[in-house]
């Protein structure tokens, strides 16, 4: 199959996907809408904001925000404490209403039903409100490629040919990750296309670049412990952190010229690419942005954040 084959079969994918959750979803308002006419006392409700304790009743009804954004996507979207999203409503002034869920693989929102029906449905919940998402953010792929499987793409530190497999990421980063995006980029277009009559913009990150360090979240423990790249590395005989810093580099580089490359075809003029990379520190003061080896401390998602919120200043 041709590279054009491949990549116009995972876009048909992606619309039968969407025509899939969208039949369901049609389903499902209509089964909503006998239980509304069967109800003896519907709310109608009104928008009203809540006074804090010790300001006055507000007098308009008019909510002020940045834009409403929906999400979907893993743990860079879904961490405790901090994240893109949490810095995005408190720093930015944006409200953000998300189904993304740390751990899930790109493959995962591209081809299972949960994370693309719930976005849909929350697509639906936000019209009924009178709401119309500002912006679309996706964050996938890094689940794809740390964890478990990571010491895969590598060639053992003792071999003729070292360090990272060249077919193998190939394989994983422009052929299975990359036609998942193509999928779920479709999937998500076509929902939005059916309920808002046309296409949202859409914001797709790479990430940066990590120190493969063995640090886990919060020691290693918790609901994403990780380490996600060192035993890997330890795995195929690496254990020089300088070497392993920039083998993860390259696989980085590799994944964002992927991703860059996807979002400019002609079919994602709605899709924005956010380059990530340089936004944290990999030099001796790391620590400082980096928690641990796949996320940002607190100063680092400030910083990632800003990056989404420049753009994000630029959609109408």
């Amino acid at each position: 199959m041709t590279n054009a084959k491949r990549l116009q079969e995972a876009m048909n994918v992606g619309r039968r996907r969407a025509a899939e959750i969208l039949k369901l979803r049609a389903a499902a308002s209509k089964t909503r809408a006998k239980a509304l006419k069967a109800n003896p006392k519907p709310l109608a409700l009104r928008i009203q904001a809540v006074p804090r304790k010790g300001m006055p009743v507000p007098r308009a009804t008019v909510m002020q925000t940045a834009g409403v954004l929906v999400s979907e996507g893993d743990s860079w979207f879904d961490y405790p404490l901090h994240d893109v999203l949490k810095e995005l409503e408190d720093n930015h002034g944006y409200d953000v209403e998300s189904v993304a869920h740390r751990d899930d693989p790109i493959e995962e929102m591209a081809y299972g039903d949960n994370q693309l029906n719930d976005f849909t449905r929350l697509i639906e919940k936000l019209l009924r409100r009178g709401v119309k998402p500002k912006a679309i953010l996706l964050s996938g792929g890094g689940n794809d490629i740390a964890g478990n499987e990571f010491g895969m793409l590598l060639n053992h530190a003792r071999s003729s040919i070292a360090g990272l497999n060249d077919n193998i990421v190939a394989g994983v980063i422009n052929t299975r990750i990359k036609i998942a995006y193509i999928t779920v980029l479709t999937a998500v277009t076509e929902v939005c296309r059916e309920l808002t009559r046309q296409p949202l913009p859409i914001l797709v990150h790479g990430y940066d670049y990590p120190v493969p360090d063995g640090r886990g979240f919060m020691g290693g423990w918790g609901p994403l412990p990780g380490p996600w790249l060192e035993p890997g590395f330890r795995e195929k005989g690496f254990v020089d952190l300088p070497s392993c810093t920039r083998m993860a580099q390259e696989l980085i580089e590799r994944f964002n010229t992927m991703l860059a490359g996807v979002a400019i075809l002609p079919q994602y003029r709605h899709v924005h690419y956010i380059d990530l990379r340089n936004s944290l520190s990999t030099g001796r003061d790391y620590k400082d942005w980096w928690a641990n080896e796949l996320h940002p401390t607190p100063r680092g998602w400030s910083r990632i954040a800003g990056r989404f919120a420049t753009v994000l200043q630029t959609l109408p």
